[in-house]
Protein backbone atom coordinates (compact mmCIF):
# COMPACT_ATOMS: atom_id res chain seq x y z
CA UNK A 1 0.00 0.00 0.00
CA UNK A 2 2.68 2.50 0.65
CA UNK A 3 5.29 2.03 -1.99
CA UNK A 4 3.04 3.33 -4.66
CA UNK A 5 2.79 6.35 -2.72
CA UNK A 6 6.53 6.27 -1.48
CA UNK A 7 7.55 6.07 -5.49
CA UNK A 8 5.28 8.75 -6.35
CA UNK A 9 6.85 11.21 -4.21
CA UNK A 10 10.34 10.13 -4.92
CA UNK A 11 9.65 10.66 -8.76
CA UNK A 12 10.17 14.13 -7.85
CA UNK A 13 13.62 13.75 -6.90
CA UNK A 14 12.46 13.90 -2.88
CA UNK A 15 15.01 12.78 -0.28
CA UNK A 16 14.22 9.34 1.13
CA UNK A 17 12.86 10.76 4.59
CA UNK A 18 11.13 13.68 3.02
CA UNK A 19 9.15 11.12 0.66
CA UNK A 20 8.70 8.69 3.82
CA UNK A 21 7.01 11.36 5.77
CA UNK A 22 4.63 12.68 2.79
CA UNK A 23 3.72 9.00 2.18
CA UNK A 24 3.09 8.03 5.70
CA UNK A 25 0.89 12.10 6.00
CA UNK A 26 -1.07 11.13 2.84
CA UNK A 27 -2.02 7.44 3.58
CA UNK A 28 -2.87 8.90 6.68
CA UNK A 29 -4.97 11.49 5.02
CA UNK A 30 -6.61 8.81 3.04
CA UNK A 31 -7.30 6.24 6.26
CA UNK A 32 -9.19 9.26 7.89
CA UNK A 33 -11.42 10.29 4.87
CA UNK A 34 -11.89 6.57 4.61
CA UNK A 35 -13.14 5.56 7.61
CA UNK A 36 -15.48 9.14 7.96
CA UNK A 37 -16.86 7.67 4.93
CA UNK A 38 -17.36 3.96 6.05
CA UNK A 39 -18.78 5.81 9.07
CA UNK A 40 -21.34 8.17 7.46
CA UNK A 41 -22.02 5.54 5.11
CA UNK A 42 -23.06 3.09 7.71
CA UNK A 43 -25.36 6.44 9.90
CA UNK A 44 -27.13 7.96 6.43
CA UNK A 45 -27.94 4.25 4.56
CA UNK A 46 -27.93 1.47 7.51
CA UNK A 47 -28.87 3.56 10.45
CA UNK A 48 -31.98 5.05 8.65
CA UNK A 49 -32.50 1.88 7.43
CA UNK A 50 -32.81 0.30 10.21
CA UNK A 51 -34.76 3.02 11.84
CA UNK A 52 -37.82 2.44 9.18
CA UNK A 53 -37.79 -1.20 9.48
CA UNK A 54 -37.98 -0.53 13.01
CA UNK A 55 -40.96 1.72 12.82
CA UNK A 56 -42.53 -0.43 10.34
CA UNK A 57 -42.38 -4.12 12.41
CA UNK A 58 -44.97 -4.74 15.17
CA UNK A 59 -42.60 -5.59 17.92
CA UNK A 60 -41.49 -2.68 20.52
CA UNK A 61 -38.01 -4.19 21.19
CA UNK A 62 -36.55 -2.73 18.61
CA UNK A 63 -38.42 0.68 18.63
CA UNK A 64 -36.73 0.88 22.13
CA UNK A 65 -33.47 -0.13 20.69
CA UNK A 66 -33.41 3.20 18.16
CA UNK A 67 -34.89 5.16 21.00
CA UNK A 68 -31.86 4.12 23.52
CA UNK A 69 -29.30 4.61 20.08
CA UNK A 70 -28.22 1.35 20.15
CA UNK A 71 -27.33 0.95 16.33
CA UNK A 72 -25.40 4.67 16.61
CA UNK A 73 -23.50 3.37 19.45
CA UNK A 74 -22.65 0.65 17.21
CA UNK A 75 -21.64 2.97 14.60
CA UNK A 76 -19.30 4.29 16.89
CA UNK A 77 -17.25 1.19 17.01
CA UNK A 78 -16.36 1.52 13.51
CA UNK A 79 -14.08 3.96 13.57
CA UNK A 80 -11.48 2.27 16.23
CA UNK A 81 -12.06 -0.96 14.57
CA UNK A 82 -10.60 0.61 11.08
CA UNK A 83 -8.41 2.14 12.92
CA UNK A 84 -6.66 -0.94 14.79
CA UNK A 85 -6.65 -2.78 11.48
CA UNK A 86 -5.13 0.04 8.97
CA UNK A 87 -2.66 1.34 11.75
CA UNK A 88 -0.14 -1.57 9.91
CA UNK A 89 0.14 -0.89 6.69
CA UNK A 90 -0.24 3.36 7.47
CA UNK A 91 2.87 3.38 9.65
CA UNK A 92 4.92 1.08 8.06
CA UNK A 93 7.48 3.29 8.03
CA UNK A 94 6.96 4.33 11.57
CA UNK A 95 6.73 0.46 13.38
CA UNK A 96 7.11 2.00 17.07
CA UNK A 97 4.46 4.44 16.72
CA UNK A 98 1.77 1.45 15.74
CA UNK A 99 1.54 -0.47 18.96
CA UNK A 100 0.90 3.37 20.63
CA UNK A 101 -1.69 3.84 17.84
CA UNK A 102 -3.19 0.93 18.42
CA UNK A 103 -3.78 1.12 21.99
CA UNK A 104 -5.48 4.19 21.82
CA UNK A 105 -7.82 2.73 19.40
CA UNK A 106 -8.41 -0.15 22.03
CA UNK A 107 -8.83 2.72 24.59
CA UNK A 108 -11.06 4.15 22.63
CA UNK A 109 -12.99 0.87 21.52
CA UNK A 110 -13.37 -0.19 25.23
CA UNK A 111 -15.05 3.20 26.06
CA UNK A 112 -17.58 3.19 22.81
CA UNK A 113 -18.10 -0.69 23.81
CA UNK A 114 -19.41 0.24 27.32
CA UNK A 115 -21.80 2.92 25.91
CA UNK A 116 -23.18 0.14 23.26
CA UNK A 117 -23.68 -1.88 26.69
CA UNK A 118 -25.29 0.76 28.71
CA UNK A 119 -27.43 1.75 25.96
CA UNK A 120 -28.77 -1.90 25.16
CA UNK A 121 -28.95 -2.71 29.02
CA UNK A 122 -30.85 0.81 29.20
CA UNK A 123 -33.43 -0.91 26.17
CA UNK A 124 -33.85 -4.20 27.81
CA UNK A 125 -35.01 -2.47 30.76
CA UNK A 126 -37.39 -0.12 29.08
CA UNK A 127 -38.82 -3.67 27.34
CA UNK A 128 -38.90 -5.80 30.42
CA UNK A 129 -40.92 -2.72 32.08
CA UNK A 130 -43.64 -3.21 29.54
CA UNK A 131 -43.79 -7.15 30.29
CA UNK A 132 -46.40 -7.86 33.20
CA UNK A 133 -44.60 -11.11 33.82
CA UNK A 134 -40.98 -9.42 34.99
CA UNK A 135 -42.75 -6.15 37.34
CA UNK A 136 -41.85 -8.53 40.21
CA UNK A 137 -38.37 -8.68 39.24
CA UNK A 138 -35.93 -6.20 40.57
CA UNK A 139 -35.15 -5.67 36.63
CA UNK A 140 -33.34 -1.78 37.52
CA UNK A 141 -30.63 -3.55 40.37
CA UNK A 142 -29.61 -6.47 37.86
CA UNK A 143 -28.70 -4.07 35.20
CA UNK A 144 -26.85 -1.83 37.52
CA UNK A 145 -24.92 -4.91 38.75
CA UNK A 146 -23.98 -6.08 34.62
CA UNK A 147 -23.03 -1.88 34.31
CA UNK A 148 -20.57 -2.46 36.98
CA UNK A 149 -19.46 -5.93 35.57
CA UNK A 150 -19.06 -3.63 31.76
CA UNK A 151 -17.25 -0.62 33.40
CA UNK A 152 -14.85 -3.09 35.66
CA UNK A 153 -13.74 -5.04 32.99
CA UNK A 154 -13.35 -2.08 30.80
CA UNK A 155 -10.68 -0.64 33.01
CA UNK A 156 -9.28 -3.82 33.82
CA UNK A 157 -8.79 -3.73 30.07
CA UNK A 158 -8.06 0.32 29.97
CA UNK A 159 -5.02 -0.51 33.07
CA UNK A 160 -3.50 -3.31 31.10
CA UNK A 161 -3.17 -1.57 28.08
CA UNK A 162 -1.59 1.49 29.77
CA UNK A 163 0.75 -0.44 31.78
CA UNK A 164 1.97 -2.76 28.54
CA UNK A 165 0.87 -5.57 30.34
CA UNK A 166 -1.68 -8.56 29.53
CA UNK A 167 -5.17 -8.20 31.39
CA UNK A 168 -4.43 -12.02 32.81
CA UNK A 169 -1.10 -10.75 34.71
CA UNK A 170 -3.64 -7.53 35.84
CA UNK A 171 -6.42 -9.65 37.43
CA UNK A 172 -4.46 -11.81 39.26
CA UNK A 173 -2.87 -9.48 41.06
CA UNK A 174 -6.45 -8.26 42.34
CA UNK A 175 -6.38 -11.65 44.65
CA UNK A 176 -4.54 -9.16 47.56
CA UNK A 177 -7.06 -6.43 47.02
CA UNK A 178 -9.92 -8.58 47.15
CA UNK A 179 -10.88 -7.25 51.16
CA UNK A 180 -10.54 -3.94 49.69
CA UNK A 181 -12.92 -4.46 46.96
CA UNK A 182 -15.59 -6.35 49.52
CA UNK A 183 -15.38 -3.17 51.38
CA UNK A 184 -15.54 -0.51 48.93
CA UNK A 185 -18.21 -2.24 47.67
CA UNK A 186 -20.59 -3.47 50.49
CA UNK A 187 -23.72 -1.81 49.39
CA UNK A 188 -23.68 -3.06 45.83
CA UNK A 189 -23.01 -6.25 47.61
CA UNK A 190 -25.76 -6.61 50.01
CA UNK A 191 -28.25 -4.53 47.53
CA UNK A 192 -27.87 -7.25 45.11
CA UNK A 193 -28.12 -9.49 47.37
CA UNK A 194 -31.09 -7.84 49.24
CA UNK A 195 -32.81 -7.71 45.76
CA UNK A 196 -32.51 -11.38 44.95
CA UNK A 197 -34.76 -12.06 48.58
CA UNK A 198 -36.76 -9.34 47.66
CA UNK A 199 -37.87 -10.53 44.08
CA UNK A 200 -37.24 -14.28 45.22
CA UNK A 201 -40.08 -14.01 47.66
CA UNK A 202 -41.68 -11.00 45.87
CA UNK A 203 -41.56 -9.08 48.80
CA UNK A 204 -42.02 -5.42 47.08
CA UNK A 205 -42.99 -4.22 43.55
CA UNK A 206 -42.47 -0.50 42.25
CA UNK A 207 -45.99 0.94 43.34
CA UNK A 208 -46.36 -1.10 46.41
CA UNK A 209 -47.43 0.96 49.56
CA UNK A 210 -45.13 0.19 52.40
CA UNK A 211 -44.55 1.50 55.58
CA UNK A 212 -41.11 2.04 57.74
CA UNK A 213 -41.38 4.13 60.16
CA UNK A 214 -37.63 4.16 61.23
CA UNK A 215 -36.98 5.84 57.54
CA UNK A 216 -40.11 7.85 57.68
CA UNK A 217 -41.03 6.17 54.95
CA UNK A 218 -44.92 6.04 54.14
CA UNK A 219 -46.26 6.01 51.01
CA UNK A 220 -45.65 4.12 46.95
CA UNK A 221 -42.17 2.52 45.72
CA UNK A 222 -41.68 4.88 42.55
CA UNK A 223 -37.80 3.28 42.11
CA UNK A 224 -35.90 -0.11 43.10
CA UNK A 225 -32.09 0.55 42.31
CA UNK A 226 -29.05 -1.26 43.30
CA UNK A 227 -28.38 -0.12 46.46
CA UNK A 228 -31.58 1.93 47.61
CA UNK A 229 -35.62 1.79 47.06
CA UNK A 230 -36.87 4.99 46.95
CA UNK A 231 -40.34 5.68 48.40
CA UNK A 232 -42.61 8.80 47.74
CA UNK A 233 -44.63 9.61 51.00
CA UNK A 234 -47.66 11.35 50.90
CA UNK A 235 -46.98 14.67 51.58
CA UNK A 236 -45.07 14.09 48.16
CA UNK A 237 -41.66 13.94 49.59
CA UNK A 238 -39.23 10.99 48.72
CA UNK A 239 -37.71 8.79 51.32
CA UNK A 240 -34.58 6.64 50.63
CA UNK A 241 -34.79 3.59 52.08
CA UNK A 242 -31.03 0.91 52.17
CA UNK A 243 -32.59 -2.20 50.07
CA UNK A 244 -30.72 -4.16 52.66
CA UNK A 245 -32.98 -2.39 55.34
CA UNK A 246 -35.99 -3.89 53.79
CA UNK A 247 -34.38 -7.84 54.70
CA UNK A 248 -32.99 -6.75 58.06
CA UNK A 249 -35.63 -4.02 59.89
CA UNK A 250 -38.75 -5.40 58.02
CA UNK A 251 -41.38 -3.03 56.96
CA UNK A 252 -45.13 -3.08 55.98
CA UNK A 253 -46.14 -3.84 52.78
CA UNK A 254 -50.19 -2.42 52.39
CA UNK A 255 -50.09 -4.70 48.67
CA UNK A 256 -52.39 -7.36 50.02
CA UNK A 257 -54.66 -4.55 50.86
CA UNK A 258 -54.63 -3.05 47.43
CA UNK A 259 -55.19 -6.60 45.71
CA UNK A 260 -57.77 -7.71 48.33
CA UNK A 261 -61.08 -7.09 48.23
CA UNK A 262 -61.79 -4.08 50.65
CA UNK A 263 -59.71 -1.82 53.25
CA UNK A 264 -60.25 -2.51 56.82
CA UNK A 265 -62.29 0.08 59.29
CA UNK A 266 -61.70 -0.86 62.52
CA UNK A 267 -63.44 1.94 64.93
CA UNK A 268 -64.93 2.11 67.96
CA UNK A 269 -67.35 4.79 69.77
CA UNK A 270 -67.73 4.50 73.65
CA UNK A 271 -71.59 4.61 74.96
CA UNK A 272 -72.72 5.66 78.32
CA UNK A 273 -73.26 2.87 80.86
CA UNK A 274 -76.38 4.46 81.97
CA UNK A 275 -77.63 4.87 78.84
CA UNK A 276 -78.40 0.95 78.23
CA UNK A 277 -81.58 -0.36 79.56
CA UNK A 278 -84.42 -2.16 78.57
CA UNK A 279 -86.42 -1.63 76.18
CA UNK A 280 -89.88 -0.06 77.03
CA UNK A 281 -93.26 -0.38 75.13
CA UNK A 282 -92.69 3.26 74.00
CA UNK A 283 -89.09 3.03 72.18
CA UNK A 284 -90.18 -0.52 71.03
CA UNK A 285 -93.10 0.99 69.68
CA UNK A 286 -90.67 3.75 67.46
CA UNK A 287 -88.24 0.85 66.47
CA UNK A 288 -90.71 -1.22 65.00
CA UNK A 289 -91.16 1.56 62.45
CA UNK A 290 -87.44 0.98 61.34
CA UNK A 291 -87.18 -0.67 57.68
CA UNK A 292 -83.58 -2.06 59.05
CA UNK A 293 -85.12 -3.93 62.28
CA UNK A 294 -88.27 -5.38 61.71
CA UNK A 295 -87.15 -8.60 60.90
CA UNK A 296 -84.86 -8.83 63.45
CA UNK A 297 -87.80 -7.17 65.81
CA UNK A 298 -90.19 -9.95 64.93
CA UNK A 299 -87.98 -12.97 65.40
CA UNK A 300 -86.81 -11.93 68.78
CA UNK A 301 -90.15 -10.69 70.44
CA UNK A 302 -91.30 -14.63 69.07
CA UNK A 303 -88.02 -16.00 70.91
CA UNK A 304 -88.26 -14.15 74.15
CA UNK A 305 -92.27 -14.71 74.07
CA UNK A 306 -91.55 -18.63 73.78
CA UNK A 307 -89.06 -18.80 76.40
CA UNK A 308 -90.59 -16.07 78.90
CA UNK A 309 -93.80 -18.27 78.44
CA UNK A 310 -91.45 -21.61 79.63
CA UNK A 311 -89.09 -20.49 81.74
CA UNK A 312 -90.56 -17.51 83.91
CA UNK A 313 -93.65 -19.04 85.67
CA UNK A 314 -95.54 -16.06 85.68
CA UNK A 315 -93.14 -14.12 87.50
CA UNK A 316 -93.01 -10.72 85.91
CA UNK A 317 -89.58 -9.55 87.40
CA UNK A 318 -87.88 -8.45 84.66
CA UNK A 319 -85.05 -10.26 86.28
CA UNK A 320 -86.47 -13.39 85.26
CA UNK A 321 -87.67 -13.04 82.15
CA UNK A 322 -85.45 -12.12 78.70
CA UNK A 323 -85.90 -8.57 76.96
CA UNK A 324 -84.69 -6.79 74.35
CA UNK A 325 -82.13 -4.04 75.56
CA UNK A 326 -81.23 -0.83 73.55
CA UNK A 327 -77.69 -1.29 73.13
CA UNK A 328 -78.33 -5.07 71.63
CA UNK A 329 -81.11 -3.50 69.79
CA UNK A 330 -78.59 -1.14 68.32
CA UNK A 331 -75.91 -3.53 67.79
CA UNK A 332 -78.40 -5.44 65.57
CA UNK A 333 -79.10 -2.36 63.51
CA UNK A 334 -75.79 -1.07 63.09
CA UNK A 335 -75.47 -4.89 61.46
CA UNK A 336 -78.34 -4.76 59.18
CA UNK A 337 -77.44 -1.13 58.23
CA UNK A 338 -73.59 -2.31 57.24
CA UNK A 339 -75.00 -4.78 55.24
CA UNK A 340 -76.61 -2.87 52.78
CA UNK A 341 -74.42 -0.63 53.07
CA UNK A 342 -73.40 -0.03 48.92
CA UNK A 343 -69.94 0.51 49.77
CA UNK A 344 -69.00 -2.17 52.23
CA UNK A 345 -67.69 -5.55 51.06
CA UNK A 346 -70.25 -7.69 53.00
CA UNK A 347 -68.23 -10.86 51.82
CA UNK A 348 -65.35 -10.19 53.85
CA UNK A 349 -65.42 -9.76 57.70
CA UNK A 350 -68.06 -7.96 59.11
CA UNK A 351 -68.33 -7.35 63.30
CA UNK A 352 -69.87 -5.24 65.81
CA UNK A 353 -69.18 -6.01 69.16
CA UNK A 354 -68.19 -4.21 72.61
CA UNK A 355 -65.09 -4.79 73.66
CA UNK A 356 -64.37 -4.88 77.75
CA UNK A 357 -66.21 -1.80 79.51
CA UNK A 358 -63.86 1.30 81.37
CA UNK A 359 -64.13 4.28 82.81
CA UNK A 360 -64.79 5.58 79.91
CA UNK A 361 -68.40 3.61 79.04
CA UNK A 362 -68.23 0.67 76.86
CA UNK A 363 -66.61 0.40 73.53
CA UNK A 364 -68.50 -0.79 70.92
CA UNK A 365 -66.40 -1.85 68.18
CA UNK A 366 -67.11 -1.64 64.28
CA UNK A 367 -64.63 -3.96 62.17
CA UNK A 368 -65.75 -4.63 58.16
CA UNK A 369 -63.92 -3.78 54.64
CA UNK A 370 -64.51 -0.81 53.07
CA UNK A 371 -64.95 -2.04 48.60
CA UNK A 372 -63.06 1.72 47.78
CA UNK A 373 -59.54 1.45 48.82
CA UNK A 374 -58.37 4.52 47.55
CA UNK A 375 -56.97 6.57 50.48
CA UNK A 376 -59.37 9.59 49.84
CA UNK A 377 -62.86 7.91 49.15
CA UNK A 378 -61.99 5.08 52.04
CA UNK A 379 -61.92 7.73 54.08
CA UNK A 380 -64.68 9.49 53.10
CA UNK A 381 -66.60 6.05 53.26
CA UNK A 382 -65.31 5.56 56.80
CA UNK A 383 -66.24 9.02 57.74
CA UNK A 384 -70.14 8.42 56.59
CA UNK A 385 -70.35 5.53 58.88
CA UNK A 386 -68.88 7.16 61.84
CA UNK A 387 -71.27 10.39 61.17
CA UNK A 388 -74.32 8.25 61.17
CA UNK A 389 -73.38 6.15 64.51
CA UNK A 390 -73.08 8.90 66.24
CA UNK A 391 -76.37 10.74 64.63
CA UNK A 392 -78.56 7.39 65.27
CA UNK A 393 -78.20 6.93 68.61
CA UNK A 394 -80.30 8.80 70.55
CA UNK A 395 -82.87 7.25 68.52
CA UNK A 396 -82.02 4.44 70.48
CA UNK A 397 -81.53 6.09 73.91
CA UNK A 398 -78.43 5.58 73.99
CA UNK A 399 -75.83 8.39 74.54
CA UNK A 400 -72.15 8.87 73.84
CA UNK A 401 -69.38 8.91 76.24
CA UNK A 402 -67.32 12.47 76.29
CA UNK A 403 -65.87 13.86 79.31
CA UNK A 404 -67.13 17.14 79.75
CA UNK A 405 -66.02 20.22 78.08
CA UNK A 406 -66.71 23.96 79.00
CA UNK A 407 -70.12 24.05 77.35
CA UNK A 408 -70.84 21.29 79.61
CA UNK A 409 -69.86 22.85 82.59
CA UNK A 410 -71.53 26.15 82.01
CA UNK A 411 -74.80 24.30 81.34
CA UNK A 412 -74.70 22.22 84.75
CA UNK A 413 -74.07 25.30 86.06
CA UNK A 414 -76.79 27.05 85.04
CA UNK A 415 -78.75 24.36 85.46
CA UNK A 416 -77.75 24.09 89.03
CA UNK A 417 -78.34 28.13 89.51
CA UNK A 418 -81.74 28.02 88.35
CA UNK A 419 -82.55 24.99 90.92
CA UNK A 420 -81.36 26.93 93.59
CA UNK A 421 -83.41 29.85 92.54
CA UNK A 422 -86.23 27.27 92.37
CA UNK A 423 -86.07 25.81 95.68
CA UNK A 424 -85.67 29.89 97.33
CA UNK A 425 -88.47 31.08 95.50
CA UNK A 426 -90.70 27.80 97.17
CA UNK A 427 -89.37 28.41 100.60
CA UNK A 428 -90.24 31.98 100.01
CA UNK A 429 -93.88 31.19 98.90
CA UNK A 430 -94.45 28.38 101.71
CA UNK A 431 -93.47 31.08 103.84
Amino acid sequence: MMQPIFDFFSSYGMASDMATLLSTLTASLLAVIFIAAVELVFKRVLLETINRLAARTVTTFDDILVRRKVFSGLARLLPPILVHLLSDPVLHYYPELVSIVKDVAVLYLTFAVVLVVFASLDALQDFLATRPSAVRLPVKSFMQVLKALAVSVALVVMVSKLMGKSPVVFLSGLGAFTAVLLLVFKDSILGLVAGVQLSANNLVRVGDWIEMPQYGADGDIIDISLVTVSVQNWDKTISTIPAYSLISQGFKNWRGMSEGGGRRIKRSVNIDMNSVRFLDEELLGRLREVRLLKGYLEEKERELSEWNAKFSDGNVSPVNARRLTNFGTFRAYLAAYLKNHPKVNTSMTLIIRHLQPTAEGIPLEIYVFSREKEWAVYEGVQADVMDHVLAVLPSFGLRVFQNPGGFDLERAGLSLGEALSSRQESGRASA
